[in-house]
């Protein structure tokens, strides 16, 4: 008995071969450069916010609102200035540091347009990481913003205290904003007074 055949990419295939043969033998004749790693990958909204962005990080550049610049990080992602913070020292650990992850880098952050190099620093997080401070202010992300243009952390009050965005001359932006092409922010009317993610 002779079974019948046909070809796939040039290559002699028996019709009762199983796909996945049939595909293994395609993958073998189209050839590939590729190599796997297993590095787990640093992509995805999670990565956004956490240490895993200290590229974009490691640049902290400004941005225009319609209540004037604020810094943004090297991919023109919203930081935040969180009022329960003093000089140097962050306020915001565990669950706040979830919904508000800090600005890391893994080495000297970098002024981009209209960021005064000079108030540019770090501090030493309790887990040894190194978070950005701009005057001796901590920088944080806003979990709820997803990428740049988006301010939707503005004016929330979240684990106790208000979130602002900051000023390239380090004071806080208070009020609403808007962004153009992306989401603004709007200071609540009322916000709550205790802990919380603030959207």
């Amino acid at each position: 008995m002779t079974m019948g055949s046909s070809t796939l990419a040039g290559v002699p295939v028996p019709v009762r071969l199983g796909a996945a043969v049939a595909v293994a033998l395609l993958a073998a004749a189209c050839g590939s450069s590729a190599t796997s790693s297993n590095t787990p990958s640093t992509a995805g909204p999670a990565a956004a916010g956490s240490s895993s962005s200290s590229a974009s990080a490691n640049m902290i550049k400004t941005s225009t609102s319609s209540r004037g610049a604020f810094l943004t990080d090297g991919s023109g992602r919203a930081v935040y200035d969180f009022l329960a913070d003093s000089k140097n020292k962050s306020a915001c650990s565990g669950a706040c540091a979830a919904a508000w992850p800090p600005v890391i880098v893994t080495g000297q952050p970098t002024a981009g347009g209209g960021v005064t190099a000079s108030g540019l620093s770090t501090i030493t997080r309790s887990d040894g990481t190194k978070q950005v401070t701009y005057d001796g202010r901590p920088l944080y992300y806003f979990a709820g913003d997803t990428g740049p243009g988006m301010v939707k952390g503005q004016g929330l009050n979240g684990f106790g205290h208000l979130w602002w965005l900051l000023t390239p001359t380090g004071a806080s932006l208070t009020g609403s904003v808007t962004v153009s092409g992306g989401s603004g922010g709007t200071a609540p009317a009322s916000s709550p007074s205790s802990g919380g993610y603030g959207y």
